[in-house]
């Protein structure tokens, strides 16, 4: 197992020796899976363990010894490296980890991803990847019908949001100049996109990798809430008319990340409508209040769009990375826009049905099956377990709001319409100050140094930012059915413990 061929006595390589190589490698594979039990899962999930032992890159850089070498290290030196991955690691599953818009410890999906690694295939061909496309397709139909699209759709899943986001600004390129993909930008006007100003930056990002341009991202303004405002969005369409552009796209966002805001999908349906605009909403981060009863208002008009974007791995707490995008077409879009017909994997004179070879939808080749983490997982959990994941978070959420509400020198930026908290602290020493920009200029400082604290403590892990003219300001993001109130009690009484010298 240390080296993956033996050499006899003459220096030959000895050909007869792989029984005693995996009789190592399972030995190895054994001992390492009870380190990640105890350490990565029993120990990461405990709250009186720390959430992370913070040290700075050069004194980690010592500690792990990451230089590689011409001679291998000793099993056991090997399994105490696996043991350091852990320690200084955050520790993601921690109940008092707060600090990005996934947490918590998942077993189902955990077990999933091993699984994927053990068998170590690629879902490009349902040759190589039987088990595994169907569940695709299952999870993607299950997916599509859920969002309300009667008629069916299509998608794919792949490596994260904001490469789902970019997918939609590729497929509304190509509905509506389908010759850019041979000719590229010679083919077609100045093309717009039109955006939140709260939207994430994935869009202009993919507005640069494909060539459309950043200052061709036009930003809608938002109302107080973080919401993007529908008669704003007109007016900017019409703005790049006169200017002689073509919009083209339209993202919506469900679920903002710091705000936690849902822009209106119905009013900017119609209006996407009337001007015949590809309409794309990410719903990474809200997309699981679907699920809910309760709060699927949120995404009131979502199976009027044409593609979403929705992540398993934020709320509903699937193994990183679990991320779809889907799109309400029938006319395989996504095959057309993305196909290269690659004649060593794509051959059509095959022994069983090709349309199971999903992989010329993608834009990758390499492609890791992550809708078995989400598969199982749902399968474990049922449609109503996934539904009280979500209702419980929202729950949580509100009780932290009301806990703020309650507090001296605690202050909401504004009520949570999703799992997003945010707040200010104001230590002692600023509670009588007048409201002025003196004060604000002195409460922006107040957040990083008690998220300093907190991670040379260990004690706890909290986001915090500005957002537009606002000071810096703490956001808490609450998803694991973990976290009981008694730890969200602890981070109040911990941030005002670390700051109220301030």
């Amino acid at each position: 197992f240390i080296s993956s061929y033996n050499l006899d006595c003459s220096g030959s390589f000895d050909v007869n020796s792989s029984t005693a190589d995996e009789q190592v490698a399972e030995s190895f594979i054994r001992q390492a899976m009870e380190i990640i039990v105890d350490e990565a899962v029993k120990k990461a999930t405990n709250v009186q363990e720390k959430v992370c032992e913070w040290h700075s890159p050069e004194q980690l850089k010592k500690l792990l010894d990451l230089e590689l070498r011409d001679g291998g290290e000793a099993e056991s030196e090997i399994l105490q490296r696996c043991r350091d991955a852990i320690r200084y690691s955050v520790k993601t599953s921690h109940p008092r980890f707060f600090n990005q818009l996934y947490a918590g410890m998942e077993p189902y999906s955990m077990v999933a991803s091993f699984i994927a690694e053990a068998v170590k295939t690629n879902l490009y061909t349902y040759e190589v990847a039987p088990v595994f496309t169907l569940m695709e397709d299952a999870v993607l139909r299950k997916m599509i019908k859920v969002i309300g699209w009667e008629e069916g759709g299509d998608g794919i899943f792949n490596p994260g949001g904001s490469l789902s986001n970019m997918y939609a600004v590729n497929l509304a390129r190509y509905r509506y100049c389908p010759d850019f993909k041979e000719v590229g930008m010679f083919s077609a006007p100045r093309l717009v996109i039109l955006t939140s100003q709260e939207c994430h930056y994935s869009i202009s990002k993919g507005a640069a990798l494909m060539g459309i341009g950043t200052k061709n991202v036009y930003t809608v303004p938002t109302d107080e809430r973080g919401r993007m405002i529908p008669s704003a969005l007109e007016e900017k369409i019409m703005l790049a008319k006169s200017e002689g552009a073509v919009p083209f796209m339209v993202n919506a966002t469900a679920g903002t990340t710091v705000l936690g805001a849902f822009d209106p999908i119905d009013e900017i349906a119609d209006i996407c409508e009337k001007h015949n605009l590809w309409l794309h909403v990410d719903a990474c981060w809200g997309g699981a209040a679907i699920m809910s009863k309760k709060h699927k208002h949120l995404l009131k008009g979502i199976h009027r769009v044409d593609s979403v974007a929705w992540n398993p791995h934020k709320m509903l707490m699937a193994s990183l990375q679990c991320s779809a995008f889907l799109v309400r077409d029938k006319t395989s879009l996504l095959q057309h826009c993305h196909s290269a017909r690659a004649s060593y994997l794509f051959q059509q004179d095959k022994f069983y049905d090709v349309s199971y070879d999903t992989g010329d939808k993608s834009v990758q080749c390499s492609r890791k099956p992550d809708a078995f983490k989400f598969w199982l997982m749902w399968k474990a959990l049922g449609s109503r377990e996934l539904e009280q994941r979500v209702d419980r978070a929202l729950a949580m959420a509100r009780y932290l709001a009301e806990e703020i509400k309650k507090r001296e020198g605690f202050r909401l930026v504004l009520e949570p319409e999703y799992a997003n908290v945010c707040f200010w602290y104001l230590p002692p020493s600023m509670r009588n100050l007048p409201e002025s920009p003196e004060l604000w200029k002195k409460l922006h400082t107040v957040a990083p140094v008690v998220k300093q604290r907190m991670m040379k403590k260990g004690s706890m892990m909290v986001g915090y930012q500005p957002l537009g003219e606002k000071a810096n300001f703490f956001r808490m993001v609450v998803i694991s059915p973990q976290v009981s109130r008694q730890d969200l009690d602890f981070v109040l009484n911990e941030i005002h413990n670390l700051g109220k010298d301030l």
